[in-house]
């Protein structure tokens, strides 16, 4: 089963997610065959972290929880708050699959927040820019509760066009970068 995991920064903890960087690469390298896609998210500007994305595929959701809170700085208090979603690998690949590669190019994290009817449940064409891209599920996969990407694009505004207008009560769009140990 496939999660998607967004852990937001508690305001004023960058010192202390600094301190525990080494902790928590170490503890996702013992998830590197299980993820998708990996990276932290920045505020505009792309300097200060605001959180950290996370796209798994585990066992269940008892074996997600405990990758969301387990994580090192989720012990330690970095973070505000956890949103954990099954989710559904529609591109069918993971970001290191991506065409475009790593770098070149903004990159974001684009999060739509489902209303009562369900949107964007198959691939919008002509999204070569998509390097994840999936519905966002409650833990028996069977209701659709928003819709998350990763996306490369020139603006904030760009990346927010892959999803419909209208067809959330909300969209959050942040800076995000390919993870992982540099």
């Amino acid at each position: 089963m496939e999660f998607f995991c967004h852990h937001r920064d508690r305001p004023g903890s960058g010192a202390l997610r600094d301190e525990l960087l080494e902790a928590h690469w170490s503890y996702m390298d013992r998830y590197a065959k299980e993820l998708i896609a990996r990276g932290p998210t920045f505020a505009a500007g792309g300097e200060t972290p605001t959180g950290s994305v996370h796209i798994v595929d585990l066992p269940g959701p008892a074996a997600a929880r405990a990758f969301a809170f387990d994580e090192p700085n989720h012990q330690a208090g970095v973070y505000r708050d956890v949103l954990l979603r099954r989710w559904r690998n529609l591109l069918g690949r993971t970001m290191w699959d991506f065409p475009g590669g790593p770098a070149g190019g903004n990159r974001y994290l684009v999060l739509g927040l489902g209303l009562e009817r369900a949107a964007e449940l198959a691939v919008p064409p002509g999204r070569d820019d998509l390097i994840a891209f999936g519905p966002l599920l409650s833990d028996d996969g069977a209701t659709w509760l928003g819709t998350a990407a990763l996306v490369r694009a020139p603006d904030p505004a760009a990346a927010r066009a892959v999803l419909a207008p209208g067809g959330y009560a909300a969209v959050e769009v942040h800076d995000w970068e390919f993870g992982g140990r540099r």
